[in-house]
């Protein structure tokens, strides 16, 4: 997949693309189905897709609580397994901002980007003060001469899916429901840092992860799914991984802990994904270092149970 960082001075084989275009935060099953209308209604063309970086509540509302469900590398990394071939990921700032939507449409749609066909969500907004909304992105589209496809929101039953639903259902731990409305495991990506190496010290090494800048899913314990992306030791594992504060050794900046079994390797500086699969328990404080140890066994054992 091609990462394009701008709507100007694009190679031609980047022009002439099918794009489903929005946030795609958490990409889940709604933003599937976008994908798949841009897909079905070119297939002769380039899968593309059009979003924004940073997320543009983050430019409105910088010192507002993190909510992103995944950064921009987790981003590109799940729309590059659904086969997206060119990822438009915009700079959202004050030009961009200020568009009108029939600017937007005309120079960036158009003849910046030169798509073919566009796919949204029905409740897509666009332009400055969101004043465009996907029955103006059509009869624009007709104007500049692309396609509109409007996808009505889907969802489980009677409950349309969000990212704003799969919020609600990590913070509460339930990353089973999470799943079923991602449509994959809701993970958590990034490079192995150096941290205190307790956990070796104990007898269960862990691979650190900083966890800052996206939404937080409920602390504590989890039974995982391990993909490391690079180094020597790349391929999928089992473990058990523990998101929080480490309250045993006094407060700190949350992190993610993931101890993989059966597994022995330096991992430092290597990219990890990490796939919350069942909430195990909340976060303690134990009296003695034996009672910790303790308990990461039977956490060892539930977490080898629920990935069974």
């Amino acid at each position: 997949m091609h990462i394009h960082r701008d709507w100007t001075g694009l190679p031609a084989s980047a022009r002439g693309a099918t794009v489903a275009m929005g946030n795609f935060d958490g990409v889940h099953l709604g933003h599937r189905a976008v994908l798949d209308a841009a897909r079905a209604a070119r297939p002769d063309a380039p899968l593309g897709v059009i979003t924004f970086e940073p997320h543009p509540r983050e430019f409105f509302a910088p010192v507002a609580p993190a909510f992103r469900l995944m950064d921009a590398t987790a981003r590109a990394n799940r729309l590059a397994r659904l086969g997206v071939s060119h990822l438009f990921e915009l700079p959202f700032g004050p030009v961009l901002a200020g568009l009108t939507p029939e600017a937007f449409a005309r120079d960036v749609l158009c003849d910046g980007l030169g798509v073919v066909h566009v796919a949204v969500g029905a409740d897509f907004r666009f332009g400055h003060k969101r004043l465009g909304d996907a029955a103006m992105l059509a009869e624009l589209g007709e104007r500049f001469g692309f396609g509109v496809t409007a996808v009505p929101m889907t969802g489980l039953g009677d409950e349309p899916t969000s990212s704003t639903a799969i919020r609600a259902a990590l913070a509460e731990g339930r990353a089973r429901e999470a799943e079923r409305m991602l449509g994959h495991w809701h993970r958590i990506e990034g490079p192995v840092l150096h941290g205190a190496k307790r956990g070796r010290d104990l007898g269960y090494p862990t691979a650190n992860m900083a966890v800052g800048g996206r939404m937080l899913p409920k602390l504590g314990v989890y039974a995982v799914l391990a993909d490391v992306l690079t180094g020597p030791h790349r391929g999928s594992y089992r473990g058990v991984a523990s998101l929080g504060v480490r309250p045993m050794f006094g407060d700190n900046a949350p992190n993610l802990e993931t101890h993989l079994f059966d597994f022995a390797g330096d991992l430092y500086g290597q990219q990890l994904s990490v796939a919350l699969v069942e909430y195990l328990r909340p976060e303690a404080k134990f009296d003695t270092l034996d009672a910790l140890i303790a308990q990461m066994r039977g956490d060892e054992a539930a977490a080898r149970a629920a990935l069974s």
